[in-house]
């Protein structure tokens, strides 16, 4: 994720079927479910915490990761940090939580941003206690906490970073000194198939337009499955292409491909004093407004893309859960608040549907 200041009886010729008591032959062919129907929803510790009684679509108190799960969300992602400032992503918090999302029967995928704070295409600061290390013992760094995250968690799913159209660990692994980010990606990968060898390995690009290059330098590297970012505000507003590009990727590479990130907006208000990062009918895909079923049938529509393609492996939608927790008067509070998937009186929105197997 990046971030900006704030400023979804038949017949055929020759042919009729009878129908049997047990089966209706007028039912649609069944389509096989999506392997991964995620939600990120790393802020939920947090919004557990503020005290916030959040409600499913009937207006009944319920916790958050209960209604995902009803709703038909197999996977939830959560976002690995190395030491932040709070223990919102720490080790220690992930740990507990991803144990708590396998009790519920859901998959856990976990994002590591080799980062104390926020990584994407443009940030890829080195966590602290790596930031005077030679490259060699960066290296042996990234295995050990991977093998440390990994072995401990044992998820279905990994990121070997996020976003990492320009690398990772700047500046000795951007994409400028390409050997050595491939070595960095490499000796994460490995930890992940020494210690957790039952993992899928994902690598993350932000977007779509551009993938292609970046996976000619890394698609020959171990990993399972191609991930993708797909916001229409920063990453384009043709479908077609979206479907194409994603086609076109898993052809060439031999592997599927999962929207790792998407969200989009349920209204242009706020509720919060902290800024949006999207409030402007321009951001937005004409066809789909900025209301309650805008960001449904945007997330239905989403969910087909990938269904109907031979190498979708899924969805994730990012920031469900990031709801105006810290109360309607904080300055600090989200930035995402009209893109959650509950709204602003807590209650979960229809846009959930798009999970449903």
């Amino acid at each position: 994720m990046m971030f900006f200041k704030k400023i979804a009886i038949f017949s055929m010729a020759g042919f009729v079927f009878s129908c049997s008591p047990e089966k209706d032959c007028c039912d649609q062919p069944e389509i096989d479910p999506l392997e991964i129907r995620a939600v990120d929803a790393s802020f939920l510790p947090e919004v557990r915490t503020s005290g916030v009684v959040v409600q499913n679509m009937d207006g009944q108190a319920e916790d958050m990761l209960s209604t995902l799960q009803k709703a038909g969300v197999n996977t939830i992602r959560i976002r690995v940090w190395n030491n932040p400032a709070s223990p919102t992503s720490g080790f220690r918090q992930v740990k507990d939580f991803a144990a708590e999302v396998k009790s519920k029967g859901m998959k856990v995928w976990l994002c590591l941003h080799y980062s104390d704070t926020w990584a994407d295409p443009g940030h890829q600061a080195k966590p602290a206690a790596w930031a005077n290390l030679n490259y060699e013992v960066l290296q042996d760094s990234v295995y050990e906490f991977t093998k440390m995250i990994a072995g401990s968690i044992q998820p279905e799913y990994i990121q070997i970073g996020n976003e990492i159209n320009a690398g990772l660990l700047w500046p000795e692994g951007a994409i400028s000194n390409l050997n050595q980010m491939k070595g960095l990606l490499e000796k994460g990968i490995k930890a992940v198939r020494d210690h957790s060898p039952n993992t899928r390995v994902m690598i993350h690009y932000a977007g779509h337009q551009e993938a292609a290059g970046f996976f000619n330098q890394v698609g020959s590297m171990d990993f399972d499955l191609i991930a993708l970012s797909y916001y229409p505000f920063w990453h384009g507003k043709n479908f077609f292409q979206l479907e194409h590009n994603i086609t076109q990727l898993g052809a060439n590479f031999g592997k599927k491909v999962v929207i790792a990130e998407t969200a989009y907006p349920f209204t242009f208000t706020w509720n919060d004093q902290t800024n949006n990062v999207i409030g402007l009918s321009e951001q937005i895909h004409p066809d789909y407004p900025a209301s309650v079923e805008g960001q449904r049938i945007f997330l239905l529509r989403i969910r087909d893309i990938v269904r109907n393609n031979t190498y979708g492996a899924g969805f994730c939608y990012w920031g469900a859960e990031w709801v105006a927790f810290k109360g309607n008067s904080a300055t600090d509070g989200s930035p995402w608040e009209n893109l959650a998937l509950w709204d602003f009186n807590f209650r979960a929105l229809p846009a959930l549907e798009a999970f449903e197997e």
